[in-house]
């Protein structure tokens, strides 16, 4: 264990000293990007802060059962945020009905908030969506959205927090 701390430090300080250690995103409170740290956690780290639905899904790439999470009837005006991180991720005027069971979304807050990667998981082709800050999972973006960008985020409950409009700072 003394090992790998040691690792994973050294690991930190070489990501401090290359720049990669900060991220900008694009903040809905500052009306602007921001600069913040990079967040990377241990899985043991991750679980003392996640439960454990929020854990399989962010972490390990899970996902909730269609029409189970908080948010897939949310009509509330607000901003969802990363659970791990609390990274702006998508606001409620970019949300619709997807008839999925899943909140989806046809766009970000911003591009820079949000990474696209391939995945061919499942004998799939997909192109799952993560959180710039932290690389947690979110779910997955599909070309079968809506005007004016086609596309539909499909996104799980468990990976994000929601703020209403009155309290975001």
């Amino acid at each position: 264990m003394k090992k790998y701390i040691l690792i994973a430090g050294v690991l930190a300080l070489a990501a401090a000293a290359w720049g990669g250690a900060s991220v900008r995103v694009y903040s809905v409170a500052k009306k602007g990007y921001i600069t913040v740290e990079k967040i990377v956690k241990t899985d043991e780290e991750w679980k003392q802060i996640l439960t454990p639905e929020q854990f399989e899904i962010t972490r390990k790439q899970g996902t909730e059962r269609s029409c189970s999470g908080a948010f897939w009837k949310n009509h509330q005006e607000g901003i969802y945020r990363c659970v791990c991180c609390g990274n702006d991720l998508f606001q409620s005027h970019k949300k619709f009905d997807s008839k999925t069971g899943w909140p989806s979304f046809f766009d970000p807050v911003d591009p820079a908030n949000v990474i696209r990667k391939t995945d061919h998981s499942f004998g799939m082709d997909r192109t799952e969506v993560l959180c710039a800050r932290c690389d947690a999972h979110l779910g997955h973006v599909f070309d079968d959205g809506p005007k004016p960008t086609g596309l539909r985020y499909c996104i799980n409950s468990a990976a994000l927090v929601f703020v209403p409009s009155d309290k975001i700072k």
